[in-house]
């Protein structure tokens, strides 16, 4: 049976990712260190009959064929949520369905006992539907600048030694997030 898992900010072939001008620049020698990286992380987490959740930025700054060269050595079924980069490059790209700016996925990952809702954007929310029925969120953009809650989470690759997470993953993170009441 397949797991489900999120990655986001990518970034593949996105040269400005390393500068020091970034927040928090990546420590690769060139980008083609970078997308190895990655790609050998992503190929670690995710099967290839594993679904992925991709949460925006896949690729920036570079070309169609290269991004494309890029996805088809990463295993799993990815579904593209575009983020701020993906206009232009990532939605000409080829995924395992239509690209969406928001999706509320559902999870029942094996061993586990129910399936879980989540609200999917590139972008952290405030709120979001269903956030007071449980419904958790995950997100990019921010590249680990947010900090956790205990449901909200940063799924980007800054976050997670550069690759994809699982629901487990995510939901311990989650766990371990301060409280926002302390009488909790």
């Amino acid at each position: 049976m397949p797991r489900t898992l999120f990655s986001a900010d990518t970034h593949f072939g996105h040269r400005s990712m390393l500068s020091p001008r970034m927040p928090r620049p990546r420590p690769f020698e060139t980008i083609e260190a970078h997308d190895e990286a990655l790609v050998a992380a992503w190929n670690k987490a995710v099967r290839p009959d594993d679904i992925v959740w991709h949460l925006g930025d896949f690729a920036y700054k570079c070309g169609l064929s290269y991004a494309a060269s890029i996805k088809a050595r990463l295993h799993g079924r990815i579904h593209l949520i575009r983020g701020n980069h993906d206009f232009g490059l990532g939605d000409r790209l080829e995924w395992a369905g239509p690209v969406v700016d928001v999706q509320r996925v559902f999870v029942q990952d094996p061993g586990m006992p129910e399936r879980v809702a989540l609200w999917a954007s590139h972008y952290a929310h405030v709120t979001w539907p269903n956030a007071w029925h449980g419904d958790l969120h995950v997100y990019g953009h921010s590249h680990g600048g947010i900090p956790a809650t205990r449901t909200s989470l940063d799924v980007g690759v800054d976050c997670w030694e550069w690759r994809p997470v699982t629901l487990g993953e995510i939901m311990a993170r989650m766990a371990e997030a301060p409280s926002p009441d302390p009488s909790r």
